[in-house]
């Protein structure tokens, strides 16, 4: 039986107090599409792992790098364009090893066929 994994989810009143923040602010940062936080069947807002990371790349901004929320629109959106680019680029690599070894096999192998010595004089047949 397959094992399922639980997945945690903090309320907003214990993500405002775990970081010192109004659960107006989060708010706002939901209004500005900053976080997206998950719903209950109640519409209570549920953070989970990832919002909370996302929380803290935010918290790091504005709070010792002094980025505006303009900023931090920007420097996310940058971050997920160079994750998803990473991504691309590491499926390319995969393809270019994947073409090379195969191109590397063919050469072994047509290596070894031009390695055959013929037995007599090469003759040159004319039509």
């Amino acid at each position: 039986m397959a094992k399922v994994k639980s997945k945690a989810a903090y309320m907003i009143s214990v993500v405002a107090e775990q970081y010192e923040i109004h659960p107006q602010t989060l708010r706002l940062y939901e209004r500005e599409g900053l976080i997206r936080p998950a719903r209950s069947s109640g519409n209570t807002r549920l953070y989970d792992l990832e919002t909370v990371e996302r929380l803290e790349i935010i918290l790091t901004l504005t709070r010792e790098l002094g980025v505006n929320l303009a900023g931090v629109e920007v420097i996310l959106e940058l971050k997920t364009r160079l994750k998803r680019m990473e991504g691309e680029v590491g499926r390319l690599m995969d393809s270019i090893r994947a073409v090379a070894a195969e191109h590397a096999s063919r050469s072994v192998e047509a290596s070894r066929a031009l390695a055959v010595r013929p037995r007599g004089p090469i003759v040159l047949r004319t039509g």
